[in-house]
């Protein structure tokens, strides 16, 4: 695999999992392929939805970093703690507004979830190459304390203890218009019982490039 920008372990939907492709249809882009998708047909969702669409329909679990020991180490060490979890049923979902962001978040505690997000951000930290200072204050303000020691730590503020699983579907809109199409799009497909039977690793080749699902690293072995 060529050298990326940066990398991340994500949940995603399995590619079967009807979730998926509406996610992806919601926002206009299939990371597993990078094939543009026809959107609903809601006023603005395409410009409300472009910071996520970059991202890919996904939850994250360790936040993208930049490499200091290369693609190659990272992927070997995630296969290895991929394959120390067994799959594990992932807890209802539910859409839910945080702080106006419109997202599909866990409706029960999943704490096989938690466990796996502290092993992954704790077990790969080591492939983290720090920000620079300016960046860490950026990204520190309106943190809380422990939030703040988070990212002195791992570089990411909302992990371990303030980990919330959340697959965000538009940018911060007070009020939300979006809350009731989207009941309507995912509806039908929240109720499933479903999974979490792989780790996904998504790549972004340069800044301000899409991430990719580059590939699922399955649990258990």
């Amino acid at each position: 695999m060529a050298e990326p920008y940066r990398a991340a372990i994500y949940y995603a939907p399995e590619p079967d999992d009807p979730l998926w492709h509406q996610g992806s249809a919601w926002l206009g882009r299939d990371a597993a392929t990078g094939a543009a998708l026809p959107q609903p047909a809601l006023p603005d969702l395409p410009a409300n939805t472009q910071a996520p669409r970059l991202y890919g329909f996904h939850a994250t679990l360790k936040a993208p970093i930049a490499l200091r020991h290369g693609l190659q180490a990272f992927l070997e060490d995630a296969k290895t703690l991929a394959a120390s979890f067994p799959a594990f049923a992932l807890a209802p979902l539910a859409l839910t507004t945080l702080n106006g962001f419109l997202a599909l978040c866990l409706a029960a505690p999943c704490p096989e979830l938690h466990r796996l997000e502290t092993a992954l951000v704790r077990g790969l930290d080591r492939h983290r190459l720090p920000e620079d200072a300016a960046a860490q204050a950026k990204r520190a303000q309106g943190r809380t304390p422990r939030q703040r020691a988070h990212i002195a730590r791992y570089g990411y503020p909302l992990v371990i203890e303030d980990f919330r699983f959340h697959m965000t579907l538009t940018a911060a809109l007070s009020p939300n218009p979006y809350a009731a199409p989207a009941e309507a799009h995912f509806g039908p497909v929240l109720s499933l019982p479903r999974r979490v039977e792989s780790l996904c690793l998504f790549t972004q080749n340069q800044p301000g490039a899409p991430f990719a699902l580059r590939g699922r690293l399955r649990l258990g072995g």
